[in-house]
């Protein structure tokens, strides 16, 4: 008996409310299929189901796209009860409902397709295996860029009032969202809240938000811009400057739910006991971002299949033996960006004087110019090694140590 034999196929549909499987044979016939709801109540009596399908000698191999998202739960519960499930991607799926001559779409013919994956790419395809700290992690990553983003969207609203409200409001402050300046939009959202303040007052509003950093030369010069400005006050002007103090809290709010995910994923990390930030230019921020897309890094056999999966690897398109190989545009481009901007910062000089962050990979980076590559290609080249070092990290839990330069050697 051929080893696809002995196995029955379920392909899942995963959704928010409920799940569909349909199940079928090794020649792909469909045997059945079970609508279930999405709840850990109803998947053993989904497991039941199964059972009653398989004849004796027969293993069921159980395939979700999701899951890390909606079909977590139902990978976690069947990983639990001893079931082989495996991890399908979603293009190959979709490439399997596009390669019939009538495309069709339902949640039970997304289930087969699912399945009809499983019987041709079983030995292929990874197993599911969600670990609840990474995800975790991923979670928390993810709150994270949410409330990054709202941040931006944010400083936005607030830039657009003060133009309005302070013409020249962009030489108060360095930065319009730093601790002292939100103060100051807060206690004076415009030039009429404002009236009546005198210098020595405004001096020591500044000294106290500021930890004595702002001085008196910092009040007189915002007091004369304001007069420069002019008159900026309108009609239902409390109105708006209740829009300013709104948009300043709301931003205080979001600075503080990042700094408690902040210090939520430091906690979780340090269980990793992972070195990440040992390296130049990874971060807190940066080490879980890495983390929450690799996952457990022992799930990829070598650094070559990291880098596959990144997008990194080159692929080789060609024909009638011709051919040549080509930038990737597949693979996790959230881990591609990551390693891209990781590679860059290897290459910058630092702030404040003209010695490189990373000097091995600024002098690797000077030597693909020398050879003919454009800043990208080079930068590839980088981002590629990089991959090999942070996946070594990763799998030995080791820190990085900067490689010593001799005069006269080239990486």
């Amino acid at each position: 008996m051929h080893e696809k034999q002995k196995h029955l196929y379920v392909g899942v549909d995963l959704h928010k409310q409920h799940h569909v499987a349909v199940i079928i044979n090794c020649w792909q016939e469909k045997l059945d299929e079970i609508k279930f709801e999405n709840k850990p109540s109803a998947f053993s009596t989904f497991l039941l189901d199964i059972d009653k399908l398989i004849d004796d000698g027969l293993t069921p191999v159980f395939g979700l796209e999701d899951v890390g998202g909606y079909g977590r739960s139902l990978a976690q519960f069947l990983t639990d009860h001893g079931q082989v499930v495996k991890e399908v991607n979603p293009a190959l799926s979709y490439a399997e409902r596009k390669s019939h001559m009538t495309t069709q779409k339902s949640d039970s013919w997304d289930a087969e397709c699912v399945a009809r994956i499983l019987v041709n790419k079983l030995d292929q395809l990874p197993d599911a295996k969600p670990h609840d700290l990474y995800w975790s992690i991923q979670q928390l990553v993810t709150r994270r860029n949410a409330l990054v983003k709202a941040q931006g969207a944010l400083k936005n609203q607030l830039h657009i009032q003060l133009s309005h409200h302070y013409p020249s409001y962009k030489k108060f402050f360095s930065e319009v969202d730093g601790k002292t300046a939100l103060a100051f939009w807060e206690r004076y959202p415009s030039p009429s809240c404002l009236e009546g303040v005198s210098i020595k007052q405004l001096t020591t509003f500044l000294l106290e938000v500021s930890h004595n950093t702002c001085s008196v030369k910092k009040a007189n010069e915002i007091l004369k811009l304001v007069i420069e400005d002019g008159n900026t006050t309108k009609e239902y002007q409390e109105t708006r400057n209740f829009l300013v103090e709104s948009i300043v809290r709301h931003i205080l709010f979001g600075k503080q739910e990042i700094g408690k995910v902040e210090r939520e994923l430091k906690e979780l990390m340090s269980l990793l006991d992972f070195q990440l930030d040992s390296m130049p230019g990874i971060d807190l921020v940066t080490a879980s971002a890495l983390i929450a897309e690799i996952g457990d890094v022992r799930r990829f056999p070598n650094a070559n299949k990291l880098a596959r999966f990144a997008g990194i690897a080159p692929v080789y398109f060609g024909s009638g033996g011709k051919g040549k190989e080509q930038k990737s545009k597949q693979g996790n481009r959230a881990l591609h960006a990551l390693f891209y901007n990781l590679a860059v910062q290897q290459v910058q000089v630092a702030k404040g004087s003209k010695l490189p962050r990373n000097p091995v990979f600024h002098t690797y980076y000077q030597r693909k110019l020398k050879e003919g590559k454009t800043k990208g290609q080079a930068l590839v080249c980088i981002m590629r090694r990089l991959v090999n070092i942070i996946y070594g990290m990763m799998k030995h839990k080791t820190t990085y140590e900067m490689p010593i330069i001799k005069e006269k050697e080239v990486v």
